[in-house]
């Protein structure tokens, strides 16, 4: 199954909360992983954002950092091509979306993924009335 996942679902992975034993299991029966390439530098800001509220160790930073570098090696980048940047703007058009948002359904289309995995709602709906199979896993904590 090639999977597909946005930010705020990918990070279930190194935060534990609602959804991360799901995505656990996706990433178990994928057999090909992708994500846009805002995703790395939107999951290091998350990180960042905890470790400066305290909610999350220096060590735990490391450590979540390490794997998701880790797990970026192993997956495929999906770049903003012209074909994903038009999509991202008919998604925008039709959807209450942020930008951001946009692009990861946007590469998941251009991609033919067979799931989506998101865990945001807006998110979810424009990717569900474009076509794509979807999981979505819950709101993140913070």
């Amino acid at each position: 199954m090639k999977l597909t996942v946005d930010s705020s679902s990918f990070a279930k992975r190194y935060i534990q909360e609602e959804g991360s034993d799901k995505l656990d299991d996706l990433l178990q029966h994928a057999s090909e992983l992708a994500f846009c390439v805002i995703l790395l530098p939107e999951l290091i800001s998350g990180l960042n954002w905890r470790l400066r509220e305290r909610a999350l160790t220096d060590r735990d930073y490391r450590k979540a950092k390490k794997l998701l570098l880790d797990d970026v090696g192993d997956a495929t980048v999906l770049q903003l091509t012209p074909a994903v940047i038009s999509r991202s703007v008919k998604l925008l058009e039709n959807n209450v979306l942020r930008a951001t948002d946009a692009l990861h359904v946007a590469c998941a289309l251009e991609w033919k993924a067979d799931l989506f995995v998101t865990s945001d709602r807006r998110q979810l709906d424009a990717a569900i009335d474009s076509g794509l199979r979807t999981e979505y896993l819950g709101q993140p904590t913070a």
